[in-house]
């Protein structure tokens, strides 16, 4: 009977014991789970566009309508002629179908007008070459030589400059961010006496593209900002 006894009382102290463990262990995990740095990777990179669209505006006022469409279609021609001389290829071209206002149809129009029609054209150069295009852009008023007036595009036909090369490079800058990111979270981990362990959770970065500075838009500054979670050990 003794030993029997003696047998059952180290088997509840064992369990005691083993209780104890499990109950301190999960503690410790418990608090280790609270012990978390979250952080932000930045990278950013400066590039230049390598695409440009450049709608060119032109129009022309007047009574006769067949006779506007000719004047038009001559204006086009000049300004297609000018592109063509200055390296512009046909396929970066295209010439929409003009469009006319008649605005003695407008609701609220205003019948001494000295006109009735507008025909606006717009001739669209869409390249690669934004460099080339840039140098055009400068010499557009060797068109007015010619007798062709180009109208600013206002809202509706800017010049667009666009870096469509961005998927390339974003693997390279998300390993610079998350590496700026495990570089803020060492140092705080240095700085609460912890040591930095495992990824707890991450996101896939948020990417941006805008123009360096208003003056400048052929040149981009490329951003992403990513997200990660670490936790923290003794």
């Amino acid at each position: 009977m003794k030993n029997k006894e003696i047998i059952a009382a180290a088997l509840v102290a064992l369990s005691i014991v083993a209780l104890g463990w499990f109950i301190r262990a999960g503690i410790d995990d418990f608090v280790g789970k609270d012990r978390r740095v979250n952080v932000k990777g930045l990278a950013e990179r400066e590039v230049e566009a390598d695409k440009v669209t450049w709608p060119i505006v032109s129009k022309e006022v007047g009574n006769d309508l067949p006779g506007l469409y000719d004047k038009i279609g001559e204006t086009q021609a000049k300004i297609k002629g000018f592109l063509v001389r200055n390296g512009i290829t046909e396929n970066e071209l295209t010439v929409n179908a003009p469009q006319v206002v008649d605005l003695t149809a407008r609701e609220y129009s205003d019948h001494n007008q000295p006109y009735r029609y507008i025909v606006t054209s717009v001739i669209t150069v869409t390249s690669q070459h934004v460099k080339k295009v840039r140098d055009i852009l400068a010499r557009q008023g060797d068109l007015l030589k010619e007798g062709v007036a180009i109208v600013d595009g206002g809202y509706e036909n800017p010049v667009s400059y666009e870096y469509v090369s961005f998927t390339a490079m974003k693997p390279e800058m998300m390993q610079e961010a998350i590496a700026n990111a495990e570089k803020t979270a060492q140092q705080f981990a240095e700085n609460s006496h912890s040591q930095l362990n495992k990824i707890v959770s991450a996101d896939q970065g948020q990417f941006s593209i805008d123009n360096r500075d208003a003056n400048t838009p052929w040149i981009k500054k490329v951003r992403v900002v990513t997200t990660i979670t670490y936790s923290l050990k003794d």
